[in-house]
């Protein structure tokens, strides 16, 4: 025992020596630190607290978060978290992205296709039935015994449409949790700003601060065809915060890999990152050059480009951390400390040597067969491609037991997945053979003309042959196309000449036999011994350190503060009103939209616009609320800033800071801007 507690000392002067980290932490909400809290900031939040927040946040399925900020279920997130939703009911006549969207009536309100809200209602300890059923296993027999048992834990929830569960793994199989959601599929777009002011500042201020944008979305969940009740939702704080104020992010960070071996974090730096920032300029590139044919076209492209620059500055960021030799080192003198500490116990330094023995050889199998079967096994990111896998493959996972499925295709999964396939989601061909185009290209360059897989793929063809080809032929992209054939099952696909289900029932063997390959050779190997060393480490720290992000609702808490950028410049909390209009140019990506300029004359001027905090957070946060100590929105979290992107590997409280829309912009914008005062006097009901 004693030996473990000098381990944990050490860890944490580490953790200490290498910045100011106080405010370190994605605490889940069943395990979050309150003393702790309460010996930096006098403050310790209470149960009825953690349950207030959680019962007024939500996670939007694809990577955002959200809060209840009405009892009639008014939802709050970011703009760029509804952008896909505006994109969709966008027309080349109405382009609700550009000029943005008011529902001035509740019959107003437009469904958005394909839109997920989950609420958290409950935690739930799984872990000893998940390491029952893994015990003894490992390769194949452990991925199939955890997803089977995963599945079972599932669809332990029912299969209402209303209800989702899902196995979270924390501290790298440390601990299993089962979360039960509330699920609400119908959501419905309330408002938006238009793009110039939602995004102001555009590229070049992404990841930065001082910021000023009016990055909010407002939906509405429905139950049954009316505005949901939620009586749990967050009201909105009188006066805002100021300076050295502690505030909270409630979100769901979708992923940190702060508990990665040195090995790991090598491989990230030295390839994939490599391979990933060559793929995404490129692509990027030929998004801008697409962009110059005509604004119908910008407009077909503009939340693709969009999230394509916003990766490409996050591994930018990733890659500038794991490149500083002061983080860098900071990493490797923990992980040098930890198997120090394991050395110390004979049997626990022979398991852990093991353990990392058999990552770093994974690993290297990963090296040799990784870019093949990325290619095979994933394919391109594209909706349409999409589709017709989950058609192909959907008729014979059905006819399996759920938990030998692939886990996409468990019971749980399959309750919503109907409402995917046909939810009616604009395709553009000009951007899908751009982006299969380009996914062909780079496969035939890293794999080879005479590569099977690239044989089999483009036959005879140019990538833009083949390209074109398959998306002229195509009718995926009409609704009851894809009903028919779900309806059909395999008869269906069997019978169908759709040049993608083709392509797709042809290739699908190979797909399966990859994605296999690289589960029983890279990620079972690594699942395996990383579970190992988490136990032990695990034993060590407990629940004192946060688990990684896992795209879970999680807490961070930290306090209003400004920081010194790298040439030396003290840079101050908070943003205002007339600093956006001083920013403002002519051209883009400065340019603001006429509603802004109309409305100058009768705005506070010195309103706080943007806010930064010291608070954790990562992607995924987006659209969470800002609260205070009572629970109130002070700001609704958009961004952090450009020394948070070293965030998915450690956290450094000197200059990591996330960045908010301030509340009060947030009114006044509703109010004197956009005159949207049905939505502005919901918000501010009760307080």
């Amino acid at each position: 025992m004693k030996r473990m507690f000098s381990i944990a000392l050490t860890l944490m002067f580490l953790g200490a020596a290498s910045g100011a980290r106080a405010d370190e932490g994605m605490w889940t909400l069943d395990a979050f630190p309150s003393a702790k809290v309460k010996a930096a900031y006098g403050v310790a939040p209470s149960q009825a607290f953690l349950d207030h927040v959680r019962s007024s946040t939500a996670r939007i399925a694809g990577g955002c978060s959200s809060s209840f900020v009405s009892p009639n279920g008014l939802v709050m997130t970011n703009h760029h978290c509804v952008i896909e939703c505006l994109g969709q009911l966008s027309t080349a006549a109405k382009d609700f992205v550009a000029a943005g969207f008011y529902a001035k009536r509740s019959e107003d309100e437009i469904k958005c296709p394909g839109f997920e809200l989950d609420r958290l209602d409950r935690i739930e300890d799984v872990t000893a039935a998940v390491r029952a059923a893994t015990a003894g296993r490992s390769g194949r027999a452990l991925i199939d015994a955890r997803n089977a048992e995963d599945a079972k834990l599932a669809s332990s929830c029912g299969s209402s449409a209303d209800v989702r569960c899902d196995v979270v793994n924390l501290y790298h199989g440390g601990l299993y949790k089962l979360y039960h959601y509330r699920r609400f599929t119908d959501v419905r777009l309330a408002f938006a700003p238009e793009y110039a002011v939602a995004q102001f500042g555009g590229d070049p201020d992404n990841f930065n601060f001082p910021r000023y944008d009016f990055d909010i979305g407002l939906v509405r969940a429905y139950d049954k065809g009316v505005p949901a009740s939620t009586p749990e939702f967050l009201h909105w704080s009188k006066n805002g915060s100021k300076p050295g104020d502690l505030v909270f992010v409630a979100g769901n960070p979708g992923g940190t890999r702060r508990l990665l071996t040195v090995s790991q974090l090598v491989a990230l730096r030295d390839r994939s990152n490599v391979l990933a920032l060559r793929d995404i300029a490129e692509f990027r590139g030929l998004l801008e050059e697409y962009q110059t044919l005509g604004p119908e076209q910008r407009r077909q492209t503009n939340e693709t480009l969009f999230g394509y620059e916003n990766y490409y500055k996050s591994l930018i960021g990733n890659e500038n951390a794991l490149l500083d030799p002061v983080f860098f080192g900071r990493k490797v003198a923990e992980e040098r400390v930890l198997r120090a500490g394991f050395a110390r116990d004979p049997a626990l330094a022979k398991r852990t040597t093991d353990d990392y023995a058999a990552i770093d050889r994974a690993l290297a199998v990963a090296k040799v067969i990784s870019t093949r079967t990325n290619y095979i096994a994933n394919g391109p990111r594209l909706q349409l491609v999409q589709w017709a896998l989950q058609l192909v493959q959907l008729p014979g996972e059905k006819a399996k037991p759920s938990g030998q499925r692939l886990p996409e295709y468990s019971d749980a999964n399959l309750v919503t997945l109907p409402e995917q396939l046909l939810a009616p989601v604009p395709t553009y061909a000009g951007p899908d053979q751009l982006q299969l185009a380009y996914f062909a290209k780079r496969a035939r360059e890293d794999l080879g003309t005479d590569d099977p897989f690239v044989k089999r793929l483009l036959g005879t063809k140019t990538p833009q042959a083949w390209a074109h080809d398959l998306i002229s032929g195509t009718k995926l992209g009409d609704v009851a196309v894809r009903k028919a054939l779900l309806d059909g099952g395999q008869p269906a696909i069997d019978a169908s000449t759709d040049p993608l289900i083709r392509l797709i029932a042809a290739l699908e063997p190979e797909l399966r036999k990859a994605r296999k390959r690289y589960e029983d050779e890279v990620e079972a190997p690594i699942a395996k011994a990383s579970e190992d060393l988490a136990s032990a480490r695990f034993k060590i720290t407990g629940t004192s350190v946060d688990p990684d992000a896992t795209f879970t609702l999680r807490l961070s808490y930290g306090r209003v503060a400004g920081f010194t950028d790298a040439n030396g410049v003290d840079v101050a909390p908070y943003t205002t009103v007339g600093g956006l209009f001083g920013r403002a140019t002519p051209s883009e990506p400065y340019a603001l939209p006429q509603s802004w300029l109309d409305a100058k004359p009768a705005l506070d001027l010195s309103t706080p616009m943007n806010l930064s905090t010291t608070n954790d957070i990562i992607g995924g946060n987006s659209g969470s609320p800002l609260v205070d100590t009572k629970g109130d929105v002070v700001g609704l979290i958009f961004d952090g800033n450009i020394f948070s992107l070293g965030g998915d590997f450690g956290y450094d409280g000197r200059v990591n800071r996330a960045v908010a829309v301030d509340s009060r912009a947030l009114l006044l914008g509703l109010r004197s801007v956009y005159h949207a005062d049905r939505l502005a006097n919901e918000i501010v009901i009760g307080d």
